[in-house]
């Protein structure tokens, strides 16, 4: 980038591509597991490349001391990828989206617990509405088996993206890019092993269509974007941060509901307005968590 972007503008932009992802996750016939790891794979050649270009560095001594915490992060971060597309595979993208934004409430809970942080009686009452929101997200029983399974899958695919957000509280070593560089490669270490076991690999019977989902979600879904977000969020505050965060599940909502036609119930979305909105005000003035 030769003229220096302006930060708000590429946060904003990132936020709408990550709200896409359900659309093109949804054209492309491969196992969640195949897919997450070909995502983990172009995203990692696509950072390093960048990493290469504005000469960061790879910090490979920090690293080192860090191995453990950037292995087991990584490993959390593949597999959350695969609940989130089997999500998206069981239910709606809106709901499978609302389940999974459930992670920051998760992280709000933990915090005191894990780091010591106080729990003030506004993160308590955030905590408690953002619940009842999920519990109106997941009581729409005429929806079906499917949709619950999908939920479920979801709400684990969020604790493993609290579980990755808490892992990075306690990287102090690796930062920004290069630790989500390095998490990348655990991924794909992670996931290889995981694809062989689970039937192999069957890229080679995607369609024309397929190959190009594929390629944009590992190329600007994840390699690109993620470049745009962290080069973003250095510039920014974190009181903004979280504001311009909820971009990617409103703009994952509107495109269910006008580009697929995906049924939203009215509770639902009292409930995910719940859980977006008092989850917002349980993070501001705090920086928003890494996606």
């Amino acid at each position: 980038m030769k003229a220096k972007m302006n930060p708000t503008l590429m946060l904003i932009v990132s936020m709408l591509v990550f709200g896409t992802l359900g659309l093109f996750v949804r054209h492309i016939a491969l196992p969640s597991g195949e897919l997450a790891l070909y995502r983990a794979v172009m995203a990692t050649v696509l950072l390093g490349g960048y990493l290469l270009i504005t000469r960061e560095g790879f910090h490979i001594g920090a690293v080192r001391k860090e191995l453990p915490l950037l292995l087991l992060s990584g490993a959390a971060m593949g597999v959350n990828w695969i609940l989130l597309f089997e999500a998206y595979r069981y239910t709606t993208i809106s709901v499978a989206t609302l389940s999974y934004y459930f992670a920051p409430v998760i992280v709000t809970i933990l915090s005191p617990l894990l780091f010591r942080e106080k729990m003030t009686a506004k993160g308590l009452v955030c905590f408690a509405l953002s619940t009842v929101g999920l519990v109106l997200v997941i009581g729409v029983t005429e929806l079906g088996t499917a949709h619950l399974t999908g939920i479920l899958f979801g709400l684990g695919a969020a604790v493993l993206y609290a579980t990755v957000i808490l892992l990075n509280k306690t990287i102090k070593e690796v930062a920004g890019i290069q630790r989500t560089f390095w998490q990348f490669i655990a991924a794909t270490v992670v996931l290889i092993p995981y694809v062989m076991c689970t039937g192999g690999f069957t890229v080679g019977s995607l369609g024309t269509t397929g190959w190009g989902m594929l390629a944009v979600v590992g190329i600007v879904h994840t390699g690109i974007t993620y470049c745009l977000y962290f080069s973003s969020i250095k510039e920014l505050s974190g009181h903004k941060i979280a504001l311009l965060s909820y971009i990617d599940p409103l703009t994952a909502i509107v495109l269910s509901m006008t580009v697929l036609s995906e049924l939203v119930t009215l509770w639902q979305l009292v409930g995910g307005a719940m859980i977006l909105l008092f989850t917002l005000i349980s993070e501001i003035p705090t920086k928003s968590p890494q996606r």
